[in-house]
């Protein structure tokens, strides 16, 4: 460890004695009556991140040169933590920076310093040019997933905390960038969010036809669905639900969306339902879908609640092409009917 013990009083001069003060002995002068203290060094380091990666330095000096770490450097007498982050960030990489927060606050020993204070900071990078500087040999952001070793303990620890706290955040952010968008096909394999609830929709979905089925038959506007058999009925929800997990899981595009429910549009003309009630039935479809979503309890966490209304954006979507192919199709079977009764000699 770096030598920094005191020998002589640097008041008077004369050889320093012990002394303990409140519990801790310290170096005393006996001719100023006067104690001196040793505390702790305070570093800062600022985590600089950009979408998912974040800003490292290769060391130039000892300790650990050519290893990568987090821009790092002690506080000069006479400026703010904020100002010395800041600062150092400048030197170590030629960035300029803005604070947004403390991310972890720690007490670290050093072999070649002794004690010190980490104070972490994340910061917003606003301008400048990325270089090494003058303690530095290299910057560069890494992906936060393949991070090199980094040789300091309190910046690891740093790194870590953010990581937990910002893993909803990133979450989120790239589960609503993919939430689907109108006339998108759902790419296969992407994970979102809602994709927990959308299962348990699947695992659930005889619940949730025998909940729709008792609403059709009961309200008034499904009133034209009141002389069909039951069992068609629950049959024509499955195929509904089908559609629509086809559809969220990626084997089933906007295409497929058009011929089905263009299709059945088709046939609830030829059965003889009213247009208003075949779109009120579908609306029902939709609204037993996000009921049953929401009985489950997904509120417990900003997660879950960024979840359940990301599944009600795709109910939402699919619903809104179901209802507009539905009633094309419907209208396609009453202009051929026309047309044919005109065709008539």
């Amino acid at each position: 460890m770096k030598n920094n013990k005191r020998k002589y009083c640097t008041i008077c001069g004369e050889a320093l004695t012990k002394k303990e003060e409140d519990g801790i002995i310290r170096d005393y002068c006996l001719s100023c009556n006067r104690f001196f203290y040793d505390n702790p060094l305070p570093v800062v380091s600022a985590i600089v991140a950009r979408k998912r990666e974040i800003l490292l330095v290769k060391r130039a000096r000892h300790p650990y040169p050519r290893r990568w770490c987090l821009p790092t450097g002690f506080v000069e007498a006479g400026e703010s933590i904020e100002e010395a982050t800041l600062r150092e960030l400048r030197e170590e990489t030629g960035l300029e920076g803005h604070i947004l927060g403390i991310v972890d606050i720690r007490s670290t020993k050093s072999s070649y310093y002794g004690d010190l204070l980490f104070v972490t900071f994340e910061v917003e990078e606003t301008g400048g040019e990325l270089r090494g500087g003058s303690d530095t040999l290299e910057a560069r952001y890494f992906p936060i997933t393949r991070l090199p070793s980094i040789p300091f303990y309190a910046n690891r620890a740093a790194v870590e905390r953010f990581k937990r706290e910002k893993e909803e955040y990133w979450a989120i952010v790239e589960s609503f960038k993919d939430v689907i968008k109108e006339n998108e096909v759902t790419s296969i394999g992407r994970k979102l969010l809602s994709d927990n609830l959308v299962e348990v929709i699947e695992h659930n979905a005889e619940i949730i036809s025998r909940r729709w089925l008792k609403d059709i038959l009961t309200n008034p506007s499904t009133v034209g669905y009141r002389k069909f058999d039951q069992s068609f009925l629950f049959a024509e929800m499955d195929r509904i639900l089908s559609q629509f997990g086809r559809w969220l899981g990626g084997s089933y595009g906007d295409e497929d969306v058009r011929s089905y429910f263009t299709k059945w549009g088709r046939e609830c003309r030829f059965q003889g339902v009213a247009l208003s009630h075949v779109l009120s039935a579908l609306s029902l479809v939709k609204k037993h879908i996000w009921e049953f979503a929401l009985s489950q309890g997904m509120w417990e966490k900003t997660q879950d609640i960024y979840a359940t209304l990301e599944l009600d954006r795709r109910i939402v979507i699919f619903f809104d092409k179901a209802s507009y192919y539905t009633a094309r199709g419907y209208e396609l079977s009453v202009e051929e009917n026309r047309c044919q009764k005109f065709s008539r000699p």
